[in-house]
C-alpha cells in the first residue's frame, strides 16, 4: 500500500506547492495557514449535507476538492515560515474532527437509505479512525527516543489506512455510489492498522524506553 501511496502523495504536494505560493502571491503573504485549515473543516459542512441528502456525487467532488486543503495548509506554512506546534495541533484536530463529520453524515444516510447495520459500520470505522489518530500522538508525545522525525513518522504513521488512503476510499465510494463498501473496507482495515500501529508502538517502547 505504501508504494502505491507515497508517489500519489509526492504528486499531490508538488501540485498543491505550486498553489500555495500562488495564493500567497496572490494575497501578498497575507492568508495564514490556520485560515486555511480552518476554512477546509468549515467546507466539510456542505461536504457532510449534501451525504446525508443522498448526493454521494457531489460529495465525493467537494471532497476531492477540500480534501487537498489537508496538504495546503502545511505547504503554506513551510513557504511562509510558519510551520508551529500550534498549527500542527489545529490541523491534527480538525482532520479528526472532518472524520466524525464524515462518518456522522454517512450514518445518517444509511438510516435514511433503511441500512441501519450499514450505520453501526460507520461507528467502528470512526472508533478506529481515531484510535489510529491517537496511538501515533502518544507514541511520538510519550517515548522517549533518538529517532529521527523520518523515522518517528515511518514507525508512528504507517499501517494498511493512514488519513489519506481513508480518505480516497470514502471519495472512490462517494463517486461509484457504493459507500456501504468503502465503510465497510475502512471499518476492518482501519483496525488492522490500529494493531499494526499498536505493534509499533509497542516494540519501540520497548527498544527504546
Amino acid at each position: 500500500m505504501t508504494a502505491i501511496v507515497d508517489p500519489i502523495k509526492k504528486i499531490i504536494r508538488l501540485f498543491m506547492q505550486q498553489i500555495a505560493k500562488a495564493l500567497n502571491k496572490l494575497f501578498g503573504g497575507k492568508i495564514s495557514p490556520n485560515f486555511i485549515t480552518v476554512f477546509g473543516l468549515l467546507a466539510h459542512i456542505p461536504i457532510v449535507y449534501f451525504i446525508a441528502q443522498g448526493q454521494l456525487k457531489i460529495a465525493g467532488i467537494l471532497l476531492i476538492i477540500f480534501g487537498l486543503f489537508d496538504t495546503l495548509d502545511g505547504e503554506l506554512a513551510r513557504l511562509q515560515n510558519k510551520e508551529s506546534a500550534y498549527g500542527q495541533l489545529l490541523d491534527s484536530i480538525t482532520d479528526r474532527i472532518k472524520e466524525v463529520m464524515l462518518y456522522s453524515g454517512i450514518a445518517f444516510y444509511f438510516v435514511s437509505e433503511q441500512m441501519p447495520d450499514m450505520a453501526i459500520f460507520c461507528t467502528i470505522a470512526c472508533g478506529g479512525a481515531l484510535l489510529i489518530s491517537y496511538i501515533n500522538a502518544w507514541g511520538e508525545a510519550t517515548l522517549k527516543s533518538s529517532m529521527h522525525k523520518e523515522q518517528k513518522n515511518k514507525l508512528f504513521r504507517g499501517g494498511i489506512l493512514p488519513f489519506e488512503v481513508r480518505i480516497t476510499v470514502l471519495i472512490l465510494g462517494l463517486l461509484l455510489l457504493r459507500i456501504d463498501i468503502s465503510i465497510f473496507i475502512i471499518a476492518v482495515l482501519g483496525w488492522v492498522t490500529v494493531l499494526q500501529r499498536l505493534q509499533n508502538v509497542l516494540k519501540s517502547a520497548r527498544t527504546h524506553a
